[in-house]
């Protein structure tokens, strides 16, 4: 039955542009940048009415780029650069759901400084109340979503084919970042700074891959990597 429901499944592709299409009819928006928006008129949910803003191709939160995000196996790096290129300026990050995944993205599809100020989005949403609504709450999302920009994003960490692989990059206004994961009962600590420290803090060995290559990490032992220049 499953099987039957996935083959009829309707998944709308614009096949010119090779990406995957929001909902029907968006193609038929006037399609057009955020930088239009007059910066008084910003959180549009605040100064637009419904109507308008659903009939604006302006997207409140990742909705393609999620599915992108969650199903990263699925995709190559041209298809999410595709897709990101298209949705990313038209998307008014007015929800915490939506800043730290397009950070992820831009991030994998090299675009570090773009998934820096991304970041910046994300974690400062509420420091700098850019929804002009932090007196309502904090949007707890973004807590999450600032660690997962860092660590799926920049360090680029991924589970391919059942083996943990990284593929670090680190914005230009920073020396360096750390953290620490578990993995099938390992606990790995990577800091990445001109180049890539990972060490078994817990745990026996694991095999992970980084930038491609595999590497075998024990308990006691530290893996040194340098990162390329982008």
């Amino acid at each position: 039955r499953w099987r039957d429901i996935i083959e009829h499944m309707y998944l709308p592709e614009n096949k010119e542009r090779g990406i995957f299409i929001q909902n029907d009819g968006y193609m038929d928006k006037v399609l057009e940048s955020t930088d239009n928006i007059p910066a008084e008129e910003r959180p549009i949910n605040q100064h637009w009415s419904w109507d308008r803003i659903l009939r604006s191709c302006y997207i409140k939160q990742s909705d393609v780029l999620l599915g992108l995000y969650l199903y990263y196996f699925y995709f190559d790096t041209e298809t999410v650069r595709r897709n990101f290129e298209f949705y990313e300026p038209m998307t008014v990050h007015e929800s915490s759901l939506s800043p730290h995944i397009h950070s992820i993205l831009a991030a994998r599809i090299g675009k570090v400084e773009k998934a820096y100020q991304l970041f910046l989005h994300a974690t400062r949403l509420d420091l700098d109340d850019y929804n002009n609504e932090a007196d309502q709450g904090l949007h707890i999302t973004s807590m999450p979503g600032s660690w997962l920009a860092i660590v799926r994003g920049f360090a680029g960490m991924q589970v391919l084919k059942g083996t943990l692989c990284f593929s670090p990059v680190i914005p230009q206004k920073w020396d360096s970042y750390s953290f620490k994961v578990n993995y099938l009962r390992n606990t790995l600590h990577i800091r990445v700074g001109k180049e890539i420290e990972i060490s078994l803090t817990a745990g026996s060995k694991v095999d992970i891959q980084v930038y491609g290559h595999q590497y075998t990490l024990e308990r006691g032992t530290e893996l040194k990597i340098n990162v390329p220049i982008c």
